[in-house]
């Protein structure tokens, strides 16, 4: 990887700040300055440091988990058993998280990762990551709801939430089962959204984010790195 990229992502500062610590001769690999930022260096195989100081370096991991209800979308907590907590103590490498967060109840497809830049990008409201979730609510779903949710929910407060696809699977009298598919991650937003049209959520998976979908040989509580394809797949969130 290139020399300036892994300073800034073992938190040297900014790419402006790590130009200034090249320029400053406070860069070595091997033991020899180095002030070319594009240099390609392997922190596995050689040494870098700064002004004396060996970076450590963690490469970046990637896990799909299959969230089960009753865990909580967290790198630690004091009461409840976290996403993290699922993973092999071997495999926990520093930095894991999860990325976004399903609530406590939500089952379903979670990313955890140590590669904060990925996080961030899958993240931010600008990117409008999709997300689909399957849901059964307590009540028939009408075409009223769908139209609803087609022209973007309204919370009491005045919160718009963004135009939403919502695809009626099956229903019966007391229930109904949909795919939702959403574009923004709002506090609560799905169980709010149907809490606006009179209905509450009684069971909530997250299907896929963006580009992953949730293995469906994963069971509930497992987890494995993601496949080549997957991480191809993100690529355009690589920044």
């Amino acid at each position: 990887m290139r020399l300036d990229k892994l300073l800034f992502e073992t938190g040297f500062g900014s790419r402006r700040t790590v130009k200034r610590l090249l320029k400053s001769k406070q860069v070595q690999l091997n033991g020899q300055t180095i002030m070319v930022d594009s240099l390609n260096v392997d922190p596995q195989l050689q040494e870098v440091t700064v002004a004396g100081v060996p970076i450590d370096y963690q490469p970046h991991v990637y896990y799909m988990l299959h969230k089960p209800a009753g865990v909580v979308s967290a790198v630690s907590d004091a009461v409840n058993q976290t996403v993290i907590d699922l993973i092999e103590p071997s495999q926990r490498v520093p930095g894991l998280f999860p990325v976004g967060r399903l609530d406590k109840d939500t089952e379903g497809l979670l990313l955890l990762t140590n590669n904060g830049q990925l996080g961030y990008q899958l993240l931010i409201p600008k990117k409008e990551v999709t997300k689909c979730y399957e849901v059964v609510v307590n009540e028939r779903v009408t075409d009223d709801d769908q139209l609803a949710f087609t022209a973007g929910i309204v919370f009491d407060g005045g919160v718009i939430c963004k135009p939403a696809q919502l695809t009626i699977l099956s229903q019966s009298d007391t229930e109904s089962r949909v795919l939702l598919e959403i574009s923004e991650g709002k506090f609560h937003q799905v169980k709010k959204m149907f809490l606006s049209v009179g209905k509450k959520v009684i069971y909530l998976k997250r299907l896929s984010m963006g580009p992953l979908q949730l293995d469906k040989t994963l069971s509930l509580g497992s987890y494995r790195p993601l496949h080549a394809e997957e991480l191809v797949a993100l690529k355009p969130y690589f920044k």
